[in-house]
């Protein structure tokens, strides 16, 4: 599907991806388009699922997450029912951002933010540890953040 977007498309896209807040008529004036066609140019990428959803980019810090950890899961049980059990648990859970099945040592690899250190122990020992076929769970505590963004490289 990249392969068939034409430079306007492209532009159209690293424009919302940094604002989507951009009004049709504000993105047409950026690439040189009237607001129709550029309206329509947007439409059709959403329908077609390249824009998957607007959303606000929180700032976790001022909102009191002061701790992110990436966790690696390991499933003592593999079978297709207890892959989708731990999947839709984990799906519940708000402290979750991510969630990656992977390969390698682990299974699952998951991003998570807590208020604090006591807050992610809690929801460690009182959820993802009390989930069944759950092995192992090995923490790793980002110290601080380097780059986080939701752009892709379009380029």
């Amino acid at each position: 599907m990249q392969d068939s977007l034409s430079p306007i498309d492209r532009k159209i896209l690293r424009l919302l991806q940094r604002n989507a807040d951009l009004s049709a008529a504000e993105v047409a004036e950026k690439v040189g388009l009237s607001q129709s066609p550029c309206w329509r140019r947007i439409n059709r990428m959403q329908e077609e699922g390249l824009i998957e959803r607007k959303v606000a980019l929180l700032n976790h810090k001022k909102l009191g997450f002061s701790i992110t950890v990436f966790v690696d899961i390991k499933l003592s049980a593999h079978g297709r029912s207890h892959l989708q059990e731990f999947e839709q648990a984990v799906v519940g859970y708000p402290e979750v951002l991510e969630c990656y099945t992977m390969a390698g040592g682990s299974d699952y690899l998951l991003k998570v933010v807590a208020k604090d250190m006591t807050g992610y122990e809690r929801f460690l020992r009182d959820h993802l540890l009390q989930r069944p076929h759950v092995q192992e769970a090995h923490s790793h505590i980002a110290m601080s953040e380097v780059k986080r963004t939701s752009e892709l490289p379009l380029d």
